[in-house]
């Protein structure tokens, strides 16, 4: 069997398609929950503090810090953004706090949702919105 470039082109397009499963379809921010919280419905607020500007004067680098205290793990979600996932931090015994802090960039005005997973088992979420003036992962 002979290829031709083109032909090679399209099987090589569709190898890398097949190993990169997110390539297709961006997981929503309720899928990213429901994987993040098995299934538990997460509870408002309490114990859970999101630190993030009300309006974000430049989208590509949006300060944003969380704290937890006693989390196990804590998520960071962007709504309106492309793909929704902006990190996942752990914490293991030894940690001394329970707390992160990032920059990270918004495609527009949205909603940043802060989830963290406490030892026994429970979830809490809070959230802030933040108005994107210019520019963004998404223009």
């Amino acid at each position: 069997m002979k290829l031709n470039r083109r032909e090679a082109l399209w099987v090589g397009l569709g190898g890398m398609a097949a190993l990169v499963p997110g390539l297709a379809a961006a997981a929503t921010v309720e899928d990213l929950t429901a994987a993040f919280t098995g299934g538990a419905t997460p509870a408002e607020g309490g114990g859970i503090t999101l630190t993030a500007p009300e309006i974000a004067e430049n989208g590509n680098t949006v300060p944003i810090s969380v704290e937890a205290p006693g989390a196990t793990a804590i998520m960071l979600l962007a709504s309106g953004n492309p793909e929704a996932g902006v990190a996942t931090f752990t914490f293991g015994p030894a940690a001394g706090g329970h707390m992160a802090a990032t920059r990270i960039r918004l495609a527009k005005t949205q909603d940043v949702i802060a989830l963290a997973k406490m030892p026994d088992g429970s979830i809490l979420r809070t959230q802030a919105t933040v108005k994107v003036t210019i520019g963004g992962c998404g223009g």
